[in-house]
């Protein structure tokens, strides 16, 4: 349980879903977790779970640069260095045709999940140690892709090309960069997308879902988390510029 002892963590999205998840096992870990999402109180519950003197937490919108330079600054003042970054912070967008799709809606997923990933990059890789982690939460649908889904499939495959060109950048330093690709994840997330492409009630989206999935079930976000845990620690310390299927078999 020490795989990330001394570590400093910083993760997007860490208010819910899979960056909770990820932000609890990282500390069970050893590490030292700075938070980073929207909702306040969400970030600050979380961080008095998981321990004051161990988290700590800012609120900022991904998008927007100077709110992420100063959660970075504000993580390193707090811990002091940066080993680890998931950056996971995401939006599903809305399920249309592309001949229909709101061109705002498609600049907003492509704003959240790709300019987002390159700000937290941009300003995460000269602070970050030599020999870090940094891993983009894509989705099985950065490898593949449905009707419907343009904005998120889009920006998906997106943060793969984003995640090869940093892996190659930071190479020298001895910086690994990947990407994961989760499959349905038994998260809030991950059920408004279900229920928004099929039109199903809640329990009926799930199943319907599951149907797609080799593995015949939704994946729970700690199993997810166990999948970044890896990306981030010493077991993987000669693989950058992966594209890490989680997805139960749905890419196959």
């Amino acid at each position: 349980m020490d795989r990330l002892r001394g570590k400093v963590a910083l993760i997007t999205g860490g208010e819910s879903g899979i960056g909770l998840a990820t932000a609890r096992l990282f500390s069970a870990e050893g590490a030292l977790v700075h938070l980073v999402g929207l909702d306040r109180e969400r970030l600050r519950a979380a961080v008095a779970e998981l321990g004051t003197e161990r988290a700590a937490c800012s609120v900022a919108d991904v998008t927007d640069e100077s709110a992420v330079r100063a959660a970075v600054r504000t993580a390193l003042e707090r811990f002091g260095g940066l080993d680890v970054v998931f950056s996971n912070a995401g939006v599903s967008g809305p399920v249309a045709p592309i001949t229909e799709y709101p061109t705002e809606a498609f600049r907003r997923v492509l704003d959240v999940h790709v300019l987002g990933a390159f700000l937290v990059l941009k300003h995460t890789l000269p602070v970050l140690a030599d020999g870090g982690s940094v891993i983009i939460n894509s989705s099985v649908v950065g490898l593949t892709s449905d009707p419907g889904i343009a904005g998120y499939a889009s920006a998906k495959h997106a943060q793969v090309g984003l995640a090869r060109t940093a892996a190659k950048e930071a190479a020298a330093r001895g910086i690994r960069v990947n990407t994961i690709h989760p499959g349905p994840t038994e998260t809030p997330f991950q059920a408004a997308i279900e229920t928004a492409a099929t039109g199903l009630p809640p329990a009926a989206a799930a199943s319907a879902f599951e149907q797609l999935i080799p593995l015949r079930r939704h994946a729970s976000a700690e199993e997810i988390a166990a999948s970044v845990l890896y990306l981030a620690g010493p077991d993987s310390r000669f693989v950058t510029g992966t594209a890490l299927r989680v997805d139960g078999g749905m890419s196959i």
